[in-house]
């Protein structure tokens, strides 16, 4: 398991607002779609990350995570496996607080790195289906 109870919980209700979700375009097809909805319902601060950098939920897209102008609390990883490990570098590298791999996308290597750095991390766990069981319990 990675991503223990407390630390689901304390990134989502302490860790801060801002959440960049790589790999949010405007396919509402795709799950980070919808998970930054409910995100947003929750009060987080929803920042796409895609290469088109696209406006999706009324927030301004950026193509990468260096290219956001201001500071991020988490970031939210909605791509492969094999190319989550580099987001993850780059969360750490920017500064934000914490990361968070979907289901389904793993990297035990990254996950060693970040929580290395100094970072909360949560991986194949969304926070969609976290937020709402918190907010009630």
């Amino acid at each position: 398991m990675y991503g223990d109870e407390a630390t689901i919980r304390r990134i989502l209700t302490e860790t801060g607002d801002t959440w960049a979700v790589v790999g949010l375009s405007p396919n509402r097809g795709r799950a980070a779609y919808g998970v930054a909805q409910v995100l947003q319902r929750f009060g987080k601060r929803v920042v796409p990350v895609h290469p088109k950098a696209e406006t999706v939920h009324g927030e301004q897209g950026y193509a990468s995570l260096a290219d956001i102008p201001f500071d991020v609390d988490v970031v939210d990883v909605f791509v492969n496996s094999e190319l989550a490990g580099a987001v993850a570098d780059e969360a750490v590298a920017r500064g934000a607080k914490a990361v968070w791999f979907q289901l389904g996308v793993v990297d035990e290597a990254a996950y060693e790195r970040v929580r290395a750095a100094g970072l909360d991390m949560v991986m194949d766990r969304c926070p969609a289906i976290e937020i709402p069981r918190l907010s009630r319990a």
